[in-house]
């Protein structure tokens, strides 16, 4: 990545709780701006459920053309309308839009954080455009429903090139997660191009897991995993499950990559009965903002972000409620900023 150049960030609040975390993203933001002089331009855009009244999608046209002129995305968490005929999430529609193939989850034990187990450092690679979220779902009559699960060679290639990728900076062990002893065809052709792909990658460990049988190891054994590799709704569940396995999703952030596009939020939901209240946790946007520095090239920000955030939580003086403190969402923010 370039790192000498001017990058355009398109802000998207999101809805329920997301203002109030990205409101105490910001000073975080320009805390690592200042002190490492980057050139990052934010836009702010609208999007998600509140936008449904007003313009009638979630996704507003205009906040499609500011996406189109930015370089990336930090997204706040957005409420899904439910319901059969209901609009698709925005977040859905962003990652097929620019093909963000990669939805990118680490679970990392952090201090001051309830983990299962201490030391446990992975990350959940999941293909982020097809398989049951490809839109394929719909009725048939009043009493049939039918969701059709889309796989295709070329996303199985993407995907697990790049968790094999991943992989070879990290420890070099990689675990497919599916279900191919029932799904035959369709996990069977993902387990297949797994395979293929391990051929070029040599120093690489790779094993596989059936997800039923994941869900109990990742609380039984965390420690055992480093990168995990899987389709899109079966790592929808699982890296939920990681994130609690350390300490909860308010700490959990992702990063949905493509070629040549990206979006970074926080894994959790917009949780709206906690709206306009100060009280959530933004760490999970915070790190989120670190994957973002990570991808743009600027390291050492990225870990400044991190290092402050780890500093925050050992000191324990400024602690959400989800954390067993009683600080709101704005002074957590604030004191990251303060220790950047």
């Amino acid at each position: 990545m370039k790192t000498n150049k001017t990058w355009k960030v398109a802000v998207l609040n999101g809805d329920g709780t997301g203002p109030d975390i990205m409101k105490a993203t910001l000073p975080v933001i320009e805390a690592v701006k200042k002190k490492f002089s980057l050139n990052i331009e934010l836009t702010h855009g609208e999007a998600g459920f509140n936008c449904i009244e007003k313009e009638g999608t979630n996704l507003p046209e205009k906040t499609v053309e500011l996406l189109k002129s930015s370089d990336c995305i930090l997204k706040g968490p957005m409420t899904t309308p439910e319901g059969s005929g209901s609009e698709q999430s925005a977040a859905v529609k962003i990652r097929k839009m620019f093909d963000l193939y990669a939805d990118v989850r680490p679970s990392k034990t952090l201090p001051n954080v309830p983990s299962i187990k201490p030391g446990i450092d992975l990350v959940i690679v999941r293909e982020n455009t097809e398989g049951m979220y490809s839109g394929l779902d719909f009725r048939v009559n009043a009493d049939t429903a039918i969701g059709m699960r889309v796989i295709t060679r070329t996303a199985c290639e993407h995907i697990s090139r790049f968790a094999f990728e991943l992989s070879k900076g990290r420890k070099k062990h990689l675990t497919h997660v599916h279900k191919a002893n029932i799904l035959k065809a369709s996990d069977g052709l993902f387990k297949e191009v797994v395979a293929e792909i391990a051929k070029e990658y040599p120093e690489v460990r790779v094993d596989d897991a059936h997800v039923d049988a994941m869900t109990q190891w990742l609380i039984k054994n965390p420690q055992d995993y480093d990168v995990i590799v899987t389709e899109n709704l079966f790592g929808d569940i699982i890296s939920d499950e990681a994130a609690m396995v350390v300490g909860g999703v308010g700490v959990g952030p992702s990063a949905n990559i493509g070629d040549k596009y990206a979006m970074f939020e926080p894994i959790h939901g917009s949780a709206p009965k906690y709206a306009g209240q100060d009280k959530v946790n933004p760490i999970g946007t915070i790190l989120s903002f670190k994957m973002m520095l990570d991808w743009m090239g600027y390291k050492d920000a990225a870990q400044a972000v991190y290092n402050a955030v780890e500093s925050i939580l050992k000191e324990g003086k400024t602690l959400t409620y989800d954390l067993g403190g009683h600080s709101k969402c704005s002074e957590v923010g604030i004191a990251i900023a303060k220790m950047i």
